[in-house]
């Protein structure tokens, strides 16, 4: 059996579920979010716990075990404390800004880059250099970070570009530091 999948997932207070059928609701204090999970996965509510189970040990069905309890784990978490990422702007001139509800990026290009915030995605700048994106929906949180990083992601030489703040680049040496024979 599947060990992420039947680890019982705790309700915090102040949390609601409802499963209806096959979609799965959760609201909480960050905002409210529900999914469609396979009609085949069973999710039972039972207390303060939520327990996913599956109905045989097909190939299938035990690859959707874990998936759904982490599914369902991520919504619990992410209406009662939220997800975030925080970005890190490298390079001479490089700077991030929030005009209204538009992160506005300037690194390197000729124009401004503007990004507007979406929905259930907020967007913070406490610094020129660092931007935090906090939301109740993990994959759009993840989603929109790659989306800002992409727009000058970090390159390997200078460093220069927009990176995660954990994420590690490696630095390459460049022509000026090969030897001479």
């Amino acid at each position: 059996m599947s060990r992420i999948g039947r680890k019982p997932i705790t309700i915090p207070s102040g949390v609601e579920v409802r499963v209806d059928g096959s979609v799965v609701s959760v609201k909480g204090p960050k905002g409210s979010l529900s999914m469609e999970v396979d009609s085949n996965m069973l999710i039972a509510v039972e207390g303060n716990v939520i327990n996913v189970s599956r109905p045989n040990d097909e190939a299938q069905m035990r690859s959707l075990h874990g998936l759904t309890r982490t599914l369902v784990s991520n919504m619990v978490t992410g209406v009662s404390e939220g997800f975030k990422k925080e970005l890190e702007v490298n390079g001479v001139g490089y700077r991030a800004a929030k005009q209204g509800k538009n992160l506005v990026l300037t690194v390197g290009y000729s124009h401004q880059v503007i990004m507007p915030e979406i929905e259930n995605i907020t967007i913070e700048v406490p610094q020129p250099n660092k931007i935090i994106i906090s939301g109740p929906d993990k994959q759009v949180v993840g989603q929109f970070a790659a989306k800002v990083r992409e727009k000058r992601p970090p390159e390997p030489y200078k460093g220069k570009g927009i990176k995660y703040v954990d994420e590690v680049i490696i630095r390459k040496e460049g022509k000026a530091g090969k030897g001479k024979k």
